[in-house]
C-alpha cells in the first residue's frame, strides 16, 4: 500500500520498483501512471505486478469490479490511495507512507505492517530501522 499526499512520490516509487523488476528479468516496458486506467498489470516472469491508482474510485465496491481481491492473493499489488479500499484492504499488507519535506525533492518514508512476515523481511532488509 502506498500512502501519501499528492506529489509525495507514490507513482514514482511504483514505477521505479516495476522497472527494476522488469529490468532484472531482461524486460523493458513503459510504465505509465494508472491515474485514468486505474490498473496497469505487468509480468516480470516471476509474478504479476498490479499498479493501481484508486483515487478516482467512486466507492469500495469498485474494488471487486477491478479484480483486486483475487490479485491480493496472487500478485504483487502496488496500491496508491489505499484508503479507498475500506474493508477490502488486506490486513497483512505492507504500507509505505511517503511524506514531503521542506527540502526540494526530498521525501521521508515509513514502512508499517501488522504482519510478522513483513516485520521479519524488513528487519533483514533494513536492520537499523526496525524497532523491537
Amino acid at each position: 500500500m502506498l500512502q501519501g499526499g499528492l506529489g509525495s512520490g507514490k507513482t514514482h516509487f511504483a514505477r521505479s520498483l516495476i522497472q527494476a523488476r522488469l529490468s532484472a528479468a531482461g524486460l523493458a516496458e513503459d510504465v505509465p501512471s494508472p491515474t485514468y486506467t486505474l490498473v496497469q498489470v505487468y509480468d516480470d516472469g516471476l509474478s504479476e505486478i498490479w499498479h493501481c491508482d484508486l483515487y478516482r474510485l467512486s466507492g469500495p465496491h469498485d474494488v471487486v469490479e477491478l479484480g483486486l481481491e483475487e490479485a491480493f492473493s496472487s500478485a504483487i499489488c502496488l496500491i496508491e490511495w489505499p484508503d479507498r479500499l475500506d474493508d477490502f484492504a488486506p490486513r497483512s499488507a505492507l504500507t509505505l507512507e511517503l511524506s514531503m519535506t521542506d527540502a526540494p525533492g526530498k521525501r521521508t518514508s515509513h514502512f508499517t505492517s501488522d504482519s510478522p512476515r513483513w516485520r521479519e523481511l524488513m528487519t533483514r532488509v533494513l536492520p537499523d530501522t526496525v524497532n523491537g
